[in-house]
This record gives structure tokens, sequence and C-alpha cells, in this order.
């Protein structure tokens, strides 16, 4: 099933947003919340008559960090030092204010560099309480799949003694465009093109920490609640992108997150 987030009626006075049901480039409006009770209304819209929005607000946005080796590879190229490799899932925060959905602008701070990076990542949103749970029933608690941007500064990020700046500027976590439910995790192929040229083309198989192991994990400190996403990392240290740039993530089974980069006025 195919879950979205939208909005209709975004020229007027007071916009409607809305979960939906996503069947053949038509939406079926939700009553309610996918995760919690909902019911199926009979209000049908064409894909194109609405706006979808990230297609949901996490209590938690959690981010795996270094997940797979390409990545520490290549950011420790970017340093000009050896890669070190993570022994164990070690994971960040990401600001859930700074999450936009698919069409929208992701903004450039006037005194940044001028430049942001991209890393196109599965997005995993959880469906129900996890603690403690062992990795071997870790997936049932998965709700469904969706894409995620990790925007991220590198001067900044390495100049801080934290990730604030670098990674959590609004509009620096674009997801979407829908969550799709019951699909494997582990066979998903990952694409992240810039200005319609391909940047990175990967696989979630070849994460360091799968799925399972990451729910587990983060489980055994924090409750996992309904709602709550994990991104799951990244393979390369991709290009610089500029304002009037498109960036473009793909992933099989689940669909395409498309931003556009702008200067902040």
């Amino acid at each position: 099933m195919i879950w979205c987030r939208f909005q209709t009626g975004e020229n007027s006075a007071q916009p409607k947003t809305s979960f939906g049901i996503v069947e053949e480039r038509r939406v079926t409006e939700v009553w309610g919340n996918p995760l919690e009770d909902y019911a199926v209304s009979n209000h049908i819209y064409s894909l194109d008559e609405v706006k979808l929005l990230a297609p949901i607000r996490p209590g938690m946005l959690y981010a795996a960090g270094p997940n797979y080796r390409g990545h520490v590879e290549g950011m420790a190229a970017r340093r000009g030092a050896p890669p070190t490799y993570p022994d164990r899932p070690s994971p960040n925060y990401r600001s859930v204010h700074a999450i936009i959905g698919t069409e929208e602008n992701v903004v450039v701070p006037g005194e940044s560099s001028g430049t942001v990076q991209p890393e196109g990542q599965l997005a995993v949103v959880i469906g129900r309480k996890a603690r403690n749970v062992p990795v071997s029933e870790a997936i049932d608690h998965v709700f469904g799949y969706t894409i995620g941007n990790d925007i991220s500064q590198r001067p900044w990020q390495q100049a801080d003694r934290t990730m604030f700046r670098g990674k959590n500027c609004d509009t620096w976590k674009p997801m979407g465009p829908w969550i799709v439910t019951d699909l494997d995790p582990k066979g998903f192929r990952i694409i992240v093109r810039h200005n319609g040229q391909v940047w990175e083309d990967f696989s979630s198989a070849d994460q360091i920490w799968d799925t399972a192991t990451w729910i587990s994990e983060l489980s055994k400190y924090a409750t996992l609640h309904p709602g709550d996403v994990l991104w799951m990392g990244t393979e390369g240290a991709d290009g610089d992108m500029v304002p009037g740039d498109t960036i473009e993530v793909e992933i099989s089974g689940i669909g395409t997150l498309r931003n556009y980069v702008v200067a902040e006025e």
C-alpha cells in the first residue's frame, strides 16, 4: 500500500491537509492517521490536483550515520585522512523542523560557502512501539519505507563541534514522496541524480548494518514510537550543489524524491 500526506486548496485561505492512499495516480482521502485509527473516505483526487507534503511528521528523526563503507571512504578522502570504519551502530539526530516534501526548495544560507551536498537515503518509518526488540522481530515494528535526502554542508560539519549547522538548517531534510508498506529493506536500489546525471547508484544490501540491526540497537536505549523515522545512510560523498541545481533520489519500489536548490533571499 502507498500512503501519502497531501494538501488541497493550496491557494485558499485555509488549505486542508490529509493522509491518503495512492492508487494509479489517484489519491483517496483518509480520515485519521494510518498509524492509529483511520477510515477511508469517498473523496478521490488526481495526483495532479494535490500538493504532496512530507509523508509523515516524525516525533524523532534518527540518522544511521556512516552505514556504508563507500561513504566512510569518500568523507575521509574529502578530509585528506585515512578512513575509520565504525565498530558499532552509532545513531545521530536530525531536526524534524528541517523536513520538507518532494518538489520543494532546499535553501542555501547566505553565510555558508554557497554549496551543499546531498545524501540519498532509505528512510524507515516505525509503526509499532519498540523497546529491547531482538533483531529477529525488529522488522515487525516497521510501518513502511520512504526516501530521505540528508542535505549537508561539509565545511560546517568539519569545523563545528556538533552537526547543528552542518546538517539541520531549515529545508535540509527532504523526505517523500510517500510511504510504501510491505517491502524488503534489503532489496532496494538507490540512485542519486544531480541535474539528471547519476552521482550514486547503490544497493541497500551494501549497508554495514541492516534495518533490523539498527532498530534492535536503538531500542536497547530508547523507545521507538509509531511515526519515528530512521534514515539508513548513503554510499558515497557526493559533489557540490549550488543554487539552480535539481537533485533527485530514486529508490526502487518507492519512487523519486525531487528537490530544487535555491539561495537564501
